[in-house]
């Protein structure tokens, strides 16, 4: 049954270079339905929400929101708070006070896990309540979705990155070590694959959190491409861990610091890339080595997006509205694969999905566990998007010497 009252959308987690085209087609569809009253917008997630500092999106012209769309990161801007019952209870008694009958939280799985027990407060108070957990997320590990808005773009960055850094190194050859995001899955950096045109091309290797990582393998594996080509690129995931599974990156440092989920902070430093830089400098006396930790720089980067991943991150926000306002039903919206190359929307119970790790499938991943399969390279190239220029070399033959030869 279809109710009248107000729409709550709300943003969480690391933001995306697609995330506002899911706002602005849960907005805009929502605004075609009589039965809504008032399209709300909740600055900063779940502090907004007890804070009831709200937008009213209802006002907002359909221009500007398209424009929106088209602008990377989270417009009603985010938060890292990772709520607990009682903090869903304070976030259901502010719905309740606003009248709000349909809730769209935009996240990933720790959002996914808030609005189910949003959901539960609302069904136990008998508060007639459509909660729809909309997926987003870079690093691609939701349970149940083939991928998720905002992973095509984020690893088309990663991508041409690496296409940029296999030019530089062959033009002055030494290693290259590349950290990319990707706490425990290593779909993102994975994706650096791709980059791959010639046979001489890097990533030579690709290490992810799925595999243990061995320091003296790593080394081994390194001097192995060094020596065949005279130089090394290398894609490395920021959580690989030891057999232990303790982050590599810990192991250098006693002080570490924690967000507010406890979660070791990786991407806030250097230290991972700093580390395999000395110790192949030390152990293989290579002189030319450097690295760079990508950061926040894959998650927002203007002007580089995929457009499936734009066209997909807008029409899940409109199917989260026809989901619950059509259906009348809550959960978590995932994305499946279908043909070669389509998509369908299915609507998932929020317990499959929150608070769970979706990890790269073992046919992704070679046997030795330094790259990736053509398995993956299958998987990953249509989310990339159309219009994906690669580099060429010269090929012109090389002149006979007159000189040296003699």
């Amino acid at each position: 049954m279809i109710v009248s009252g107000k729409i709550l959308v709300a943003q969480s987690g690391g933001p995306t270079a697609v995330i506002n085209q899911t706002l602005a087609g849960i907005v805009l569809e929502a605004r075609r339905f009589t039965q809504i009253t008032k399209v709300y917008g909740a600055l900063r997630g779940v502090e907004g929400i007890v804070n009831e500092d709200f937008l009213d999106l209802t006002q907002e012209t359909s221009h500007n929101l398209e424009q929106v769309a088209l602008t990377p990161s989270s417009a009603l801007l985010s938060s890292r708070v990772k709520p607990d019952s009682k903090y869903c209870h304070e976030i259901f008694k502010v719905l309740k006070a606003h009248d709000i009958r349909y809730f769209f939280y935009i996240g990933g799985n720790d959002s996914a896990d808030t609005a189910r027990i949003v959901n539960e407060e609302a069904k136990a108070a008998k508060y007639n309540l459509r909660v729809i957990h909309v997926p987003k997320t870079i690093d691609n590990d939701l349970m149940l979705n083939d991928h998720t808005p905002g992973y095509g773009s984020a690893a088309r960055f990663v991508t041409q990155a690496f296409m940029g850094v296999n030019l530089d190194v062959r033009a002055l050859p030494g290693v290259y070590i590349g950290v990319v995001m990707g706490r425990h899955a290593g779909f993102l950096t994975a994706s650096s694959a791709i980059a791959r045109k010639y046979d001489e091309d890097g990533p030579h290797l690709i290490y992810l959190p799925e595999r243990v990582f061995n320091l003296d393998q790593f080394l081994q594996d390194v001097k192995e491409v060094y020596d065949r080509y005279g130089f090394c690129i290398i894609a490395v995931s920021e959580g690989i861990a030891d057999a232990s599974g303790r982050p590599i990156v810990t192991s250098i440092t006693r002080e570490v610091e924690r967000d507010a989920h406890g979660n070791v902070s990786l991407s806030g430093n250097c230290a991972l890339g700093e580390l395999l830089t000395d110790q192949i400098k030390e152990k293989l006396n290579i002189p030319r080595v450097r690295s760079d930790t990508f950061g926040y720089l894959q998650r927002s980067f203007f002007n580089c997006v995929s457009d499936i991943d734009q066209h997909e991150a807008r029409e899940v926000g409109e199917r989260a509205v026809q989901m619950a306002m059509w259906n009348d039903l809550d959960g978590s919206v995932t994305i499946k694969r279908t043909g070669n190359y389509s998509v369908d929307y299915v609507l998932e119970d929020f317990k499959d999905i929150a608070a769970q790790t979706r990890y790269m499938p073992d046919e992704f991943i070679n046997e030795a566990g330094n790259n990736v399969t053509d398995a993956f390279k299958l998987y990953v190239r249509p989310l990339l998007g159309s219009g994906l220029q690669q580099p060429s070399w010269l090929r012109a033959p090389r002149v006979p010497k007159l000189i040296k030869n003699n």
